[in-house]
């Protein structure tokens, strides 16, 4: 259940969820007994809480005729993610590339993952089944590495013995 309440201090106006024994004022501070505070409504539908609450604001304010006019908290909420652009329309007409962001965000990925590009290239040998480095270069340029740095990679970790290559194909040691 939620109340709208009002403290005898400040004036304030909140919610309280449930029935807790006592609850703070969020403006002054001070605590109150739940049971002592004027409950301006009581409701299980949070939205009507928040309307209630709002409405009493807006008719505090002189602005009572104006907050009727408006939709209600839920409709207001449905339409507020198809309100503006997207990210890649922002982008768009920022004159930036959203393709360039979105590969950009590929590669990052990788490093906020905290792996890095030579783990890349160990995952890749490791999952894969007896890959060949072209099927190296394409798991690893799916997570941002470039396919010069495979092919460095995969000779130095067939060197220090970490990975062997047989016929082309290459496995874990």
């Amino acid at each position: 259940m939620y109340s709208v309440v009002g403290c005898n201090g400040c004036s304030n106006l909140w919610i309280v969820d449930g029935r807790p024994e006592t609850t703070r004022c969020p403006r002054c501070g001070k605590r109150r007994t739940f049971e002592k505070l004027k409950k301006f409504v009581k409701t299980d539908d949070e939205d009507h809480a928040r309307e209630v609450r709002a409405s009493m604001l807006a008719n505090r304010q002189g602005h009572g005729e104006a907050f009727a006019e408006l939709d209600s908290f839920s409709e207001m909420d449905s339409r507020a993610d198809e309100a503006g652009m997207d990210d890649e329309e922002f982008l768009d007409r920022s004159g930036v590339d959203s393709e360039e962001v979105t590969e950009a965000a590929n590669r990052d990925a990788r490093r906020s993952t905290g792996t890095s590009k030579k783990q890349v290239v160990i995952d890749a040998v490791t999952t894969l089944d007896r890959p060949t480095e072209g099927e190296v270069v394409g798991y690893a340029s799916e997570r941002g590495v470039s396919s010069e740095y495979v092919e460095t990679a995969l000779a130095k970790l067939a060197r220090r013995g970490e990975i062997s290559e047989t016929r082309g194909r290459y496995r874990r040691m």
